[in-house]
């Protein structure tokens, strides 16, 4: 098959727009939005505009406040890690290095998941993640900036990493950390306000984004933007925005890799995820790799080597120091397949139904909603 790869819609809007935008907004010099007094990002993670007008019967609220137009791209791989520190850094993944959920760390044998591995694997939140946080240069010009988001996330690595310079409200509870996030603005003009809604990812996670435990979760965070838009003022800017969409992966659609299976003579270690693996290959056998994965899988992926997918521009521009973060080999799933590696013992990411991470307008296409002064 071709390795023609999706092209981005005409005049489309980064994520890594957003943030930047909205604080230009508190100055009235942002290209996308009004002027605003403060600014409200609520971020609801796992929900594709695909998604959304799918279900838009069960959500009738963020369904009724923007159009087809309304969306924004989010950055490859379409993963929370990646995205994520995307949207808060302003700069693409080949720029602030967290090029997916598993990264190899160069001259290792150490893949640290990007989320977690600061604590088990001893990331510096200061030096992998390399480009300093649109918050803490917020905050260092004097103004205010917080974080409302789960009580498990304060003061994490990737928190530290990406949010540095906020000052941190938690709350488990949704509506109450949608009111936190209305009243800081209220009362704290120029200042900016990340909101975090992890509860739809979880949900597509474990039944799948078809599933009515995951209607019922969209139905909840459609209420909570309701809430959010009611209780804000006039001059309060809120945008509602996503870090990836999701598609179903079904069990049958799995490939699993295992001891003998040709795919891995020459892999030294499994980077990135189900639907974005990163191929680190053994000295001297990338090519040699590139070549069985590309004869074998390009019915089921996408396959660049390192060099195919920085000359593509997948992860923007790509710093020298972040280069062999990236996988000898790239492979972005097609469809609904999935790739795992079944030698490791913990089966249990197996049994997750909604996937994200690869280059389908499914994954890769999220809302782009504007309430309050930013309507």
């Amino acid at each position: 098959m071709s390795l023609s790869l999706p092209a981005d819609p005409p005049r489309s809007r980064s994520l890594t727009g957003v943030v930047e935008q909205s604080i230009a907004a508190l100055s009235g010099s942002s290209e996308w939005f009004a002027p605003a007094q403060s600014a409200i990002v609520f971020v609801i993670d796992g929900l594709g505009a695909h998604n959304l007008a799918a279900r838009r019967g069960h959500a009738r609220f963020l369904g009724s406040v923007g159009g087809r137009r309304d969306v924004a791209r989010t950055v490859f791989p379409s993963t929370t890690a990646a995205a994520l520190t995307s949207l808060l850094t302003g700069t693409a993944p080949g720029a602030h290095g967290i090029v997916g959920y598993r990264v190899r760390i160069p001259g290792t044998d150490l893949a640290p998941n990007q989320l977690h591995g600061w604590e088990t694997d001893g990331l510096d939140p200061r030096l992998w993640q390399r480009r300093t946080p649109l918050f803490e240069t917020h905050a260092a010009a004097g103004r205010e900036a917080f974080v409302v988001s789960r009580t498990s996330y304060t003061g994490t690595g990737f928190t530290e990493a990406t949010l540095r310079g906020a000052s941190f409200f938690p709350s488990d509870d949704l509506d109450e950390r949608v009111r936190l996030a209305a009243d800081l603005a209220a009362r704290h003009p120029g200042s900016i306000t990340y909101l975090y809604a992890p509860e739809l990812d979880t949900a597509g996670h474990r039944d799948g984004w078809e599933s009515d435990r995951w209607t019922d979760a969209l139905e909840r965070v459609d209420a909570a933007a309701r809430r959010l838009a009611e209780s804000i003022g006039p001059r309060t800017g809120v945008i509602v925005t996503a870090d990836h969409g999701m598609v179903d992966v079904p069990a049958h659609k799995h490939v699993l890799l295992h001891d003998g299976d040709p795919l891995l003579d020459d892999v030294a270690l499994l980077g990135g995820e189900p639907r974005m693996l990163h191929l680190y290959a053994h000295d001297g056998r990338a090519d040699a790799m590139a070549s069985r994965w590309k004869s074998d899988e390009a019915a089921r992926a996408w396959v660049l080597t390192r060099d195919e997918a920085i000359a593509a521009g997948l992860f923007g521009p790509v710093d020298d120091e972040v280069r062999e973060r990236i996988g000898d080999v790239v492979v972005a799933a097609r469809g609904r397949f999935a790739y795992y590696d079944d030698r490791e013992v913990d089966k249990r990411p197996q049994r997750m139904i909604g996937q994200h991470g690869s280059l389908t307008d499914e994954e890769r296409t999220v809302p782009l909603l504007r309430l309050g002064a930013f309507a």
